[in-house]
Order: C-alpha cells, then sequence, then structure tokens
C-alpha cells in the first residue's frame, strides 16, 4: 500500500560531503579515536611502526655509503675490495629484508584496527536512537549510508594507513639525507679557468627545485580529480540502489513484464557511471604526462646537475653514486605529493564522504527544527495522553480534531483520517520517530508499549527470533511461541522456528502481520499502536487478531491509526485526524556545526 504522499519530500544534499575542511574533518575523527578503546592498541602499532621506519632511513644511509664504496671498488678493479662490499650488501640487504617485512605486517595490522574502529564507529552512530530513521529523511546523504559505512569505510582506512606511512617514511628519509646531500655537495666543485668554487648545499637546492616543481605541476594537472572521485562514488552509490532495488522487485517487474523499462532505468544509472569514469580517466592521463615525464626526468636529473664536479672537480665516479643515490633520495621524498596525488584525491574524497555521513549522523537531531519540536515523554503511572499535538508535513501539518487525547487502560481508540492526511507520520510522532511539529506526547513507560507499523520488521535469523523479537530468541519456551503461532493462524510454520531464512521475503504480507501479532501474544504489551497493521488482513483473520484484545490480551489499551471499517464494534472511541495548510516549508537537512575558518581554508 503505497503511501508516499503522507511524507514531506527531504531537501537534497550534497553528494560529495558536508564542505568541511579537511583538518576539521580529521581533527573530528581523531577525538572520536581518542575517545575508542581501539587508541591503545593503535598506539602500540604507530610507536612500532615509527620505530621500524627510522630504522630503515638508517639502514638506507648505511646503504648509499656502501655504494660509494662498491662504485669506487669496480673503478678501481680491486676485487679483495669487491667481494668485501659484497658481504656488506648482503647484511645491509638482510636487515632491510627484516624491516620491509615488519613495516608490511605493522601497515596491514593497524589497517585492520582502523577499519575496526571506524566501523563500530559509524555503526553506533547510526544507531542512536532514532537516527537511523531519521537519516533517511536527511536527503542526498541520507540514500546510502551503507555504501558509507562499508566500501567508503574500506577505501579510506586503507588509502589513509598506506599514505600515512609513506608520509613518514617520505619525511624521515628526507630529514635523514638532505644532511648527507648537502655535505656532499661540498664535492661537486665549479670550475672556471684556474678558479674554482662550490655552492654551499648545491644538491639540496637543486633536488628542493626539482621536487617543487613536479608537485606544482602535478597539482594543477590533478586538482579536480577530488570532485570526480566524490561524484564517481555517488554515482556508484546510486547504480547499487538500484540494482538491489531491481532485485528486492523482481516478482513485481516479471508480472508487469517490465523488464525493458528496468533495463532502461540502470542503463541510465551505468551511463552516468561510465561518464564519471570517463572524466576520471581524462584527468588520470593529463596527471600522468605529468608524473611520467618527472619520474623518467628524474633518471638523469642528478647526474646532469652533479656532472660539473665528476668532470672539472675531483668527485670519483664512486662519489658521484653516492651523490646521486642521496639526490634521488632526497627528491623522492620531495615528490611523494606528485606520486601519490591520484591516490591523495581518491582518499580526500572517501574522507568528504565518511566525514559527512558522520557530521549528519551527530546533527541528525536538527532536522527540520524550524518548525518547532513535539516533546514526547514517559510516565511510570497514567494515561497515554496527546496535547495539543501537532505534527509537521512538507505542505501543512497533521491535527486531532481534539486539542487533547487521553486513553486510558483497555480502550480501544481509533484515528481515522483521509489517504494522505499524515497518520503514518502522526504514528512516527507518537513513537517518537518525526520530532518535527508542536505539542505534547506523554506515553507510558516504553516496555510496557509495543508500536506496530504497517509492514512488521523481520530480522535475519530464524524464525524464532523473528517471533520473539527485540526479545533474544531464547526468551520464550517452545510451548508458548508455539501457542502463539497456532492462535494467531500460523501453526504450519511450527516446525521451522529453528530454520535461518529471509522471512520478510518469504512470507506472504498477512502472514508477516500475524506474526507481527503472535509477538505481541508473547510480549504481553499493556498498550498497543498500530498503524494500519491490518491491511492486507482479510475480514475473519482481521476479527481473529482483534479478538486477541477480548481474550489474552484483555485490558490492553489499542490506539489504531488507520481507515474506517464498515462495521467494527471492536473501538470504544474514534477520533479523526486531519490536514491543515500553511507553515513554513519543511527543511529536512542537518544543520552543520560552525567550522573555523581554518578549517575551510584546508578543504
Amino acid at each position: 500500500m503505497q503511501r508516499e504522499s503522507e511524507h514531506p519530500q527531504p531537501a537534497p544534499g550534497p553528494a560529495g560531503g558536508s564542505g568541511d575542511g579537511v583538518v576539521a574533518q580529521l581533527m573530528s575523527l581523531g577525538r572520536a579515536l581518542g575517545g575508542s578503546p581501539s587508541r591503545r592498541q593503535l598506539s602500540l602499532l604507530a610507536a612500532g611502526i615509527v620505530f621500524v621506519v627510522c630504522a630503515n632511513a638508517a639502514a638506507q644511509i648505511r646503504l648509499n655509503r656502501w655504494q660509494g664504496a662498491f662504485y669506487n671498488a669496480l673503478e678501481q678493479k680491486h676485487i679483495p675490495a669487491f667481494a668485501h662490499q659484497l658481504l656488506v650488501f648482503a647484511v645491509i640487504v638482510a636487515v632491510l629484508l627484516v624491516l620491509v617485512v615488519a613495516q608490511t605486517w605493522l601497515q596491514e595490522m593497524i589497517k585492520v584496527r582502523l577499519r575496526e574502529w571506524l566501523s563500530h564507529e559509524l555503526i553506533d552512530q547510526w544507531l542512536a536512537p532514532k537516527r537511523a530513521h531519521l537519516l533517511s529523511f536527511a536527503g542526498q546523504i541520507g540514500v546510502n549510508p551503507d555504501q558509507r559505512m562499508q566500501q567508503d569505510a574500506q577505501h579510506l582506512v586503507e588509502l589513509t594507513a598506506v599514505l600515512a606511512v609513506g608520509l613518514l617514511q617520505a619525511s624521515l628519509l628526507l630529514v635523514s639525507f638532505v644532511g648527507v646531500l648537502w655535505v656532499l655537495s661540498a664535492q661537486v666543485v665549479f670550475a672556471f679557468g684556474e678558479r674554482s668554487f662550490a655552492i654551499p648545499g648545491y644538491m639540496v637546492w637543486c633536488a628542493l627545485a626539482y621536487a617543487l616543481g613536479g608537485s606544482w605541476m602535478a597539482w594543477r594537472a590533478g586538482r579536480q580529480l577530488i570532485p570526480l572521485n566524490a561524484e564517481r562514488y555517488a554515482r556508484e552509490a546510486e547504480l547499487r540502489f538500484a540494482l538491489v532495488r531491481t532485485n528486492e522487485n523482481a516478482e513485481g517487474i516479471a508480472l508487469y513484464a517490465g523488464e525493458p523499462d528496468e533495463r532502461r532505468i540502470l542503463y541510465g544509472e551505468v551511463d552516468r557511471v561510465v561518464t564519471m569514469m570517463r572524466r576520471l580517466a581524462y584527468g588520470l592521463a593529463r596527471l600522468t604526462w605529468v608524473t611520467s615525464g618527472y619520474g623518467w626526468l628524474a633518471l638523469v636529473a642528478p647526474i646532469l646537475v652533479a656532472a660539473p664536479g665528476y668532470f672539472e672537480g675531483d668527485l670519483s665516479f664512486g662519489g658521484l653514486m653516492m651523490v646521486v643515490g642521496a639526490f634521488n633520495q632526497v627528491q623522492q621524498s620531495l615528490r611523494w605529493f606528485v606520486d601519490n596525488f591520484p591516490q591523495i584525491a581518491d582518499w580526500r574524497a572517501t574522507l568528504r564522504r565518511v566525514a559527512a555521513l558522520r557530521d549528519a549522523l551527530l546533527a541528525i537531531e536538527t532536522l527540520g527544527e524550524d518548525r518547532g519540536r513535539i516533546t514526547v515523554s514517559e510516565q511510570a503511572e497514567g494515561n497515554l495522553v496527546m496535547q495539543d499535538l501537532s505534527v509537521a508535513l512538507g505542505d501543512g501539518s497533521a491535527v486531532l480534531e481534539q486539542p487533547r487525547v487521553e486513553v486510558a487502560p483497555g480502550e480501544h481508540v481509533l484515528i481515522a483520517g483521509q489517504a494522505g492526511v499524515g497518520k503514518s507520520t502522526l504514528f512516527r510522532a507518537i513513537a517518537g520517530l518525526w520530532p518535527c511539529g508542536t505539542g505534547t506526547v506523554q506515553l507510558p513507560q516504553r516496555p510496557t508499549v509495543m508500536f506496530m507499523p504497517e509492514r512488521p520488521y523481520l530480522p535475519l535469523g530464524t524464525l524464532r527470533a523473528a517471533v520473539s523479537y527485540p526479545a533474544p530468541p531464547d526468551r520464550f519456551d517452545d510451548a508458548a511461541i508455539r501457542a502463539a503461532l497456532e492462535r494467531v493462524g500460523l501453526s504450519r510454520l511450527v516446525p521451522d522456528l529453528d530454520r535461518e531464512n529471509r522471512w520478510d521475503k518469504d512470507l506472504p504480507l498477512d502472514e508477516q502481520e500475524r506474526l507481527a501479532f503472535a509477538r505481541v501474544l508473547l510480549h504481553r504489551p499493556r498498550w498497543v499502536l498500530l498503524d494500519d497493521a491490518m491491511g492486507s488482513l482479510e475480514t475473519k483473520d482481521r476479527r481473529r487478531m482483534l479478538s486477541l484484545f477480548e481474550k489474552e490480551l484483555a485490558g490492553a489499551a489499542v490506539i489504531s491509526l488507520g481507515r474506517e471499517p464498515a462495521q467494527d464494534h471492536f473501538y470504544t472511541r474514534r477520533l479523526r485526524v486531519v490536514r491543515r495548510p500553511g507553515g513554513a516549508p519543511l527543511r529536512l537537512r542537518p544543520r552543520p556545526s560552525p567550522v573555523p575558518a581554518a578549517a575551510h581554508a584546508a578543504s
């Protein structure tokens, strides 16, 4: 039964993220990590990888010194010295191999722990009370939270670990070899006639200029990759959503012979993904002109800048190789940005999407706050009371004809209204799931209240878990569950109690509704609110379900929101909900938290 007209239409949200700066987003995630139990393990792993990277830098310096001695032995054709240097090389390589293996293991373990923490953090924020439901009204950011929590979180963790370790290694090698290259620069002597001179730190300045020039060109050529990646992930999410939707509605599509139309829709989604991939391919091709040309030129650049010292000065061949090796280490560290710019752009786009989801979840309570807030409270004793309740809709509000409604235990109350008037939104407001509006709702204690939506929720797992929900599957014994199923006319399902299945797909809607009433019979609440929860039942089954409240559940209050039955003497009181036009437009978008100017500048 389609009732989408009751729901206000959400304002479109940004596809690529909240727009906050990278510094603000990293600081927000860092604060969350700082309060997590995972911080200790991650701190130990980070300390271990810092130690390994430092040791690796020291071994690289020793390898650079070895190059000088080795090439000098080659130039002098000194066989004993050559053999000795080969033994030294074997020891250095063995140490480097151990360090590389240790670094790989530590890096992968950091990915594991980061993934565990980030997944738990996002799931905890998503499944905080009411947030998952409210997020569905938050525009674009609420369309595919599953992709942001699974695929984007995985991608962000892997890129963060790889880029962070690479940046740390490049920084330590830069610090280590700048000093080495500065000292070796003294051997690069320029001779003009009988005069000769050396430029202090000559090779360092050359490496710095070379790297900065390449970084600037890479930024100019590849900066558009950040928004392109963000847009691509949004389009991929829409394609996956369309595929899942088609799979879930395969029966209806087949009955209507709607495969050609669905194919057209899916082709359109694929075309949008392909268009983004094509634009990314052009962007990467432009960037490759810079990165590849820069890399090839790096083969001869250090030799070219050091050539004057070798041809005109006293720089030996071994010394030239040491200068070249140190230059390459320095400029490779400095060009880390150039070599990793596509990954950095990808990381930035993914960070935007993950941080935007988390920020939206943290601010989700601000949805529609311009239309006021409905106050929902609990009381230990007393009746269910609705006072001056007005539920905000997209183009008006849904209100009860009576300003004060009080329902006592044992009453059977029907709240009826025309189609599209807002009955389902009123149901959510009473349950505390729809905050937009004004007025107050006083509920009895929640363990004594059960809300039954139009389509019951059946969790994954066994039938026993489905009928016991939200209690654990072992809460009720077999005899109680069997009796409840037989009472609602589902005795055929008793042998399947411990069979795992997609019960929301395997059972027809009328059986799902009867299963929900078996759940009510097991939990025995004192207050039951129904949102057209018997819409697909035949008259005899409907009467059978209502008879529960005249026999086993006598004394329980029933409040039903739905259609006016033609002849039904079950309800002791009837109320009406009406729709009133007017009111400010309902803006269903989380209000962003203030971001420092420095964070915007870093975006």
